[in-house]
C-alpha cells in the first residue's frame, strides 16, 4: 500500500462506507423515522404549552386546555419510547455492519496472506481489527441517521412555522439551520480533520510499537534494552497524548464555537418575530407558538455540528479499513483450475523479483516423488523465495513451474495446498492446547496420528512431560515452548497433513545434533512415497538428500 497516498475525501469514504450498509438499509430508515417523530414529539411539548399561552392571549386555538396538556404528556411518553426506537436501531445495524467489517477484513487478510503481509506491523493490523473498526460505530450508529433526521425534522419545522406563523420567521430558522448545520461543520472538520488523522496514526503506531514490545520482551531482556525500549514507549506514548489534547482542545474550541453560534441565531429569531409582531404582520399569540418551534428545533442541528470531533477520526479509520479491503492480493486464488496428485516437480527457467533486482534469474531444477532434493547457498540467494513460489504465494516473473506437467497457475489453489506442505523457519502457535495446534493440518486426525506425527518430529515424548499432555496450552504466542520444540511441533503439523511434497526450510535449525538426527532419519523413512525439498546450511542436513542444488546468483546448479 503506498505510502504517500493522499487520503480520500471525506464525501466518497462516506460513501463507500454507506455502500457496505446493503441489505440492512431498512433498519437505517426505521432509525430516521423513528428520530424524526422522536424529535417532532419532543418540540410538539413546548410548542402545546405555547398554544396554551396564546389561548390565553386570545389567539382562537380549537383545542381545550386538558386537551392540550393530555396531548403534552403523550408527546412526551412517545418521546421515550421512540428514542429508544432510534437508538436501538442504530446500534443494531451498527454492531451487526461491524461483525461483517470484521469478517470481510479478514477474508481481506486470507486473500493476501502470506506476500502482502511480509513485514507489515501486526500491531497495525491488529489496531484496525479492534480500535479502528470500533470507532465506524460512531459513523454507522452516530452520523447517518443524525445526518437524516435533522434534514427532515428541519424541513418540517420549516413547513410549520411558515404556516401557522410567518415565513419570514421561517426563513431566519433556515438561515441559522445552515449556518449551524451546513457552514460550520463545514469550516471545523477542515480544521479537526488533520489533527484527526495525526491521531488514528499516532494511536496506530502506538499499538505496534507497544505489541511488538510485548512479544519480544524476552529479546529487550536478554540484552538489557529495556531502559531504551521504555524510554522510546514513553517518548511515544508522550508524543500520542500530545496529540490527543491538539485533538480535544480543536474539538472544545469547535464545540464552543457552535454553542455561540447557536446563542446569536436564536437571539436573531427572536429579534425577527418581535420586529414582526411590532409591525403588525403577526400576532403576540402566533408568535409565541412559532419562537416556541424555533427555539426547540435546534436539537438535531447542533448533534450535525458536533460531528466534525468524532467524523474526522472516524473518516480516518474508514480510509484504513478501506484500503485494505481495496488492496489487491498478490496472487489470485485458482478456483477452478486443475486437481492432481503429485508425481514430479519441473522448474524450467524461473525468473522472480520483489521489484529491486532480480532474486531468480532463469533457475531450473526436478524432483520426484521419492526422493529428497538438497538446496544450499549463501543466506539471500532465493531458496525461501523458491519454495513460496512453489507454492504460489508470489506469482512468478517468467518460467515455468510444473506440477505433473501441469504449470502451478493452472493448478487448483486447494489441489496445490493439499499437495505441498511448507515448513518454515518459524512456527506460529496459537494460545490453544497442544492438539489443536496440531489438528490445525487435518482437524479431523486422531488421538493416535497425532501421536505418531509427533513421533516422527521427535517432540511425543517431551510433550508427554508437559502438566497435561497433549490437552496442555502452549501460551499465547508460543511462549511457553523453545525455539526448538516449535520447530518440532511444525515439522509434526507437516508429518499430520501428509502431503505428498514437504517444502523443508531449515527443518532442523533450531534442534540439537542428537535431535536432527532423529528427525532425519524419520524424514528418510518417509521417502518412499514423499518427495522432499530440503533446504538447509548445516552439511549434516543435507547429507540425506539424493541430489542438491547449489544456488547462486538466481541459478541453481546440480552439485550430485
Amino acid at each position: 500500500m503506498a505510502k504517500t497516498r493522499q487520503r480520500r475525501p471525506g464525501a466518497v469514504i462516506m460513501a463507500r462506507l454507506i455502500a457496505l450498509v446493503g441489505s440492512l438499509a431498512w433498519v437505517i430508515l426505521l432509525a430516521v423515522l423513528g428520530g424524526v417523530f422522536g424529535f417532532l414529539a419532543a418540540m410538539a411539548v413546548p410548542v402545546l404549552g405555547a398554544l396554551g399561552i396564546a389561548k390565553v392571549l386570545g389567539e382562537p386555538v380549537a383545542l381545550s386546555y386538558p386537551q392540550i396538556m393530555a396531548l403534552a404528556v403523550a408527546c412526551g411518553a412517545l418521546r421515550g419510547g421512540l428514542r429508544l426506537w432510534e437508538q436501538y436501531s442504530n446500534h443494531y445495524i451498527a454492531f451487526r455492519l461491524l461483525a461483517a467489517l470484521r469478517d470481510r477484513i479478514y477474508q481481506a487478510l486470507r486473500l493476501l496472506c502470506p506476500a502482502k503481509l511480509e513485514g507489515r506491523q501486526k500491531g497495525a493490523i491488529l489496531s484496525m481489527l479492534t480500535a479502528d473498526i470500533e470507532t465506524l460505530e460512531i459513523f454507522y450508529a452516530h452520523t447517518i441517521s443524525p445526518i437524516c433526521i435533522a434534514v427532515l425534522t428541519c424541513l418540517a419545522v420549516l413547513l410549520f412555522v411558515g404556516l401557522y406563523a410567518s415565513w419570514y420567521l421561517a426563513l431566519a430558522a433556515l438561515l441559522g439551520f445552515l449556518l449551524i448545520g451546513v457552514a460550520l461543520p463545514l469550516v471545523t472538520g477542515g480544521r479537526l480533520r488533520p489533527s484527526g488523522v495525526a491521531y488514528r496514526r499516532e494511536f496506530s503506531a502506538f499499538n505496534g510499537f507497544f505489541l511488538d514490545s510485548v512479544k519480544g520482551v524476552r529479546e529487550i531482556v536478554l540484552h538489557n534494552a529495556g531502559p531504551a525500549r521504555a524510554q522510546e514507549v514513553d517518548r511515544r506514548s508522550q508524543r500520542l497524548q500530545e496529540q490527543t489534547v491538539r485533538t480535544r482542545r480543536a474539538s472544545a474550541l469547535a464545540a464552543g464555537a457552535t454553542d455561540l453560534c447557536v446563542c446569536l441565531c436564536l437571539a436573531a429569531a427572536l429579534l425577527a418575530g418581535i420586529w414582526l409582531y411590532l409591525a403588525g404582520q403577526l400576532s403576540l399569540g402566533r408568535m409565541v407558538v412559532g419562537m416556541a418551534a424555533v427555539f426547540g428545533s435546534f436539537g438535531p442541528v447542533i448533534a450535525i455540528s458536533a460531528l466534525p470531533g468524532n467524523l474526522t477520526q472516524t473518516l480516518a479509520s474508514g480510509d484504513r479499513v478501506l484500503d485494505l479491503l481495496e488492496e489487491q492480493p498478490a496472487v489470485t486464488p485458482v478456483e477452478h483450475g486443475t486437481d492432481f496428485s503429485f508425481q514430479h516437480l519441473d522448474v524450467r527457467d524461473l525468473t522472480f523479483s520483489y521489484g529491486e533486482g532480480s532474486v531468480l534469474r532463469g533457475l531450473s531444477l526436478t524432483a520426484r516423488r521419492g526422493e529428497i532434493v538438497g538446496l544450499i547457498g549463501p543466506s539471500g540467494c532465493g531458496k525461501s523465495t523458491l519454495l513460496k513460489l512453489l507454492l504460489r504465494f508470489w506469482e512468478k516473473d517468467g518460467g515455468q513451474i510444473l506440477y505433473n506437467g501441469v504449470d502451478v497457475d493452472e493448478c487448483s489453489t486447494k489441489s496445490l495446498l493439499d499437495n505441498a506442505t511448507l515448513v518454515s523457519q518459524s512456527t506460529y502457535l496459537f494460545d490453544q492446547t497442544v492438539a489443536e495446534n496440531l489438528r490445525l493440518a487435518k482437524p479431523s486426525a486422531t488421538q493416535q496420528e497425532l501421536e505418531e506425527a509427533c513421533r516422527k518430529a521427535s517432540i511425543h515424548d517431551f510433550i508427554l512431560t508437559l502438566p497435561q499432555g497433549y490437552q496442555t496450552r502452549v501460551g499465547s504466542l508460543g511462549d511457553r515452548l523453545s525455539a526448538g520444540e516449535r520447530q518440532r511441533l511444525g515439522l509434526a503439523r507437516a508429518f499430520l497433513h501428509d502431503g505428498p511434497l514437504l517444502l523443508l526450510d531449515e527443518p532442523t535449525s533450531n534442534v540439537d545434533s542428537l535431535n536432527e538426527s532423529i528427525i532425519l532419519q524419520a524424514i528418510s523413512r518417509h521417502r518412499q512415497d514423499k518427495c522432499i525439498l530440503l533446504v538447509s546450511h548445516r552439511a549434516s542436513t543435507i547429507a540425506i538428500a539424493d541430489r542438491v542444488y547449489d544456488i547462486r546468483d538466481g541459478v541453481a546448479q546440480q552439485m550430485r
